[in-house]
């Protein structure tokens, strides 16, 4: 019965609310601001934000820092794009076996580096999986005949996910192969999220942040941590693979800089994770919102104050450095919110709820 309660008021919860209204407003934006620039903040949003979760997953709930992550993103990716690039023809079966193609490469792959890398501790893990990374960008460049090198391979998608596509209009949105991606995309990052939910939440996620917490104490409880951390980092990576995969569906082009870059990628992943906060999952949404938007907006904030105010050219040269604002910002985050954002304020409403029921 005490389950059944609890069951009941979850769903009037702010943790359920709240996540709720946010899916709701990414499934409107398409309505309410149907431009290109806004289609691409959302989604980028979407797809880091999984990108993140995943990262998360080996970070903040099983202990684990990996600076190849972002290697697993930039694999996925390349995946996609070969199979509807560069060596197949743009069609579903083409997609989707991209798809299933960056989740088995990742599987095998994490699997490796896990046999491999575990067998080392902390930061001289963390070495590794860089050294990976970084021995994956070179190959990347110097194979220019596989991978296309430093021009990239151009993606064309097929059908209605074809730029081209344009069945007509509904309430008012013109409805294209943009769109329709879009939502797909949004589709697919749900169910990926949904099922880190799932998988942190279950009992094996329980023992990861048993792990986390005191690795010597778990093997003392009978766990043998390499598989769980094994099992860790292969969801992770796997994810990330996905995520790639889905990133390269939208922007259609793939290239090392943009999908394969450590201090173009894997930088922002650890700046979101901190800024959202570690072991929260939803805070991968903070995080790179609050990174992809300040990203997007800053850069025309000397626009703006040349045309309201035309005589600051103190101002002018100030905002023109619009990285030491974004530099100011986050400071101010990490000392206001030393847990990031999400895990600061669970922190915050856990106290007030105990403060509560002790002061009944």
């Amino acid at each position: 019965m005490l389950r059944r309660e609890q069951r009941k008021k979850r769903y009037y919860s702010i943790g359920f609310v709240l996540p709720c209204l946010v899916l709701a407003l990414f499934v409107l934006i398409p309505f309410l601001g149907p431009s290109y620039k806004t289609l691409d903040l959302a989604l980028k949003i979407i797809i880091f934000a999984s990108l993140v979760a995943s990262f998360d997953i080996m970070l903040g709930y099983t202990g684990i820092l990996s600076f190849g992550h972002g290697m697993f993103f930039g694999i996925g990716a390349y995946c996609v794009a070969f199979l509807n690039g560069k060596y197949g023809d743009p069609t579903y079966f083409h997609l989707f076996l991209g798809l299933l193609l960056a989740v088995a490469v990742a599987c095998v792959l994490a699997l490796i580096v896990s046999l491999i890398s575990l067998r080392v501790k902390a930061i001289f893990f963390a070495m590794i999986t860089l050294a990976l990374a970084e021995l994956t960008i070179v190959l990347a460049n110097k194979l220019s005949h596989f991978t296309g090198g430093e021009d990239g391979i151009s993606i064309s998608l097929p059908g209605i996910f074809s730029a081209a596509f344009s069945p007509g209009s509904f309430l008012g949105l013109d409805i294209s192969g943009r769109v329709i991606t879009y939502y797909f995309i949004l589709l697919a990052c749900l169910g990926l999220f949904a099922l880190m939910l799932r998988f942190t939440h279950s009992p094996l996620g329980r023992v990861l942040q048993a792990i986390r917490d005191n690795t010597d104490r778990a093997e003392a409880l009978g766990y043998k941590t390499f598989y769980f951390q094994t099992l860790s980092i292969v969801l992770g990576c796997t994810v990330a693979a996905m995520t790639g995969g889905l990133y390269a569906m939208w922007v259609g082009y793939v290239n090392p800089e943009s999908t394969l870059e450590v201090m173009a990628i894997m930088l922002n992943v650890l700046l979101m994770v901190i800024i959202g906060g570690m072991g929260t999952l939803y805070g991968g949404i903070v995080g790179a919102a609050f990174l992809l938007i300040t990203q997007t907006f800053l850069p025309d904030l000397q626009k703006l104050a040349i045309d309201l105010f035309p005589n600051a050219s103190l101002l002018h040269t100030i905002l023109e450095r619009w990285l030491l604002l974004f530099g100011i910002l986050f400071i101010l985050v990490v000392i206001f919110f030393p847990k990031g954002v999400v895990g600061s304020a669970r922190e915050f409403i856990a106290r007030a709820r105990g403060e509560a029921f002790f002061s009944s």
